[in-house]
């Protein structure tokens, strides 16, 4: 996907009604107060080449850099943080989506445009995927 894609695909998740049970939506998952958004990126990398799977990290980490650049372009400056302690707060609940961002992301840039809340970030599902290129849409303050 191009970035034009990845902006097309955030305004609409900005207008789209929240599900009232998580479920999947076309373009990823969708619960109460918030959609996340698989904007692209994740592969299996199985018996892949080394050398193709450093150039598909490089792919998707410039997608992550230009989508960002966009929307500060938009909306300013973001907020920009670390999701490890989120991770630490093993005896609190953590509420969705934040727990899901934090449990496959390490930062995040996240904006808020009127009553949500607008993150983009690199979900990792385990060592054998490439990062994924994610978006988040919620009205679901962060912990």
């Amino acid at each position: 996907m191009t970035t034009a894609e990845h902006l097309d695909t955030i305004d609409r998740l900005r207008t789209r009604e929240f599900p009232d049970v998580r479920g999947r939506s076309d373009v990823g998952v969708s619960g109460p107060g918030y959609h996340l958004a698989e904007l692209g990126g994740s592969r299996w990398y199985g018996d892949e080449d080394p050398a193709d799977r450093v150039v598909h990290e490089e792919q998707v980490s410039a997608e992550y850099d230009a989508l960002t650049h966009r929307l500060e372009e938009r909306w300013g400056e973001p907020h920009r943080f670390s999701l490890a302690s989120l991770r630490l707060r093993v005896q609190q609940e953590v509420v969705q989506p934040w727990q899901e961002i934090a449990d496959t992301s390490e930062h995040l840039h996240l904006w808020r445009v009127g009553d949500r809340w607008i993150a983009v970030y690199e979900a990792r599902w385990g060592a054998d995927h490439s990062p994924q290129l994610m978006a988040a849409v919620t009205v679901i303050d962060p912990p």
